[in-house]
């Protein structure tokens, strides 16, 4: 956990009690990036690292074309491929999900349309605990105990182990 000063505790509550998020700041014109956002540089960051040489890095990719379930002999070797992009990567491209891409669209128009949204309607969902409810927003889930915040804000939904009731979800992203 990060100690912070009694100001700096201020200001993430200020912020957080806001419920606007960075977005909200960003609508209310805001000229100079809020201290809370910024880091300190220490001696190994003051001076930009000499460059690399020039490699080729390629990120992971799963494929799930050609994957059964259940008992499939290469859902182990998938489940694999899964396990070692997340350890070593953190991240990974899926390709081949049969996910149409209208649905994909319909999503991030949904997930816009809801920051998009009166500032009323945004902070009936603002929440930092994640187990109220299928459906959260806020802005850094770590904003008390990172060293700094991240210029971001976040929707959530969670999908399992069962859907969320569709009333519940804001009417953007139903």
């Amino acid at each position: 956990m990060v100690h912070a000063s009694s100001e700096r505790l201020a200001e993430l509550k200020a912020f957080d009690e806001a419920k606007t998020g960075v977005k909200g700041l960003v609508d209310a014109g805001v000229s100079k990036v809020p201290s809370i956002f910024i880091h300190s540089l220490t001696p190994s960051l003051a001076s930009p690292p000499s460059p690399k040489p020039s490699t080729s890095i390629s990120i992971p990719v799963i494929d799930l074309s050609g994957i059964k379930g259940g008992s499939d002999p290469s859902r182990k070797d998938l489940v694999g491929r899964i396990r070692d992009a997340s350890e070593k990567w953190g991240f990974f491209q899926v390709v081949n999900h049969g996910i149409p891409i209208l649905v994909l669209e319909s999503m991030l128009e949904g997930v816009r349309g809801f920051f998009e949204q009166d500032d009323e309607v945004k902070k009936s969902y603002y929440s930092r605990d994640y187990n109220n409810g299928k459906v959260a927003y806020n802005s850094n889930f770590d904003l008390y105990t990172g060293p700094v915040a991240n210029w971001r804000d976040t929707f959530f939904c969670m999908m399992a182990p069962s859907l969320p009731h569709l009333e519940d979800l804001p009417s953007s992203c139903r």
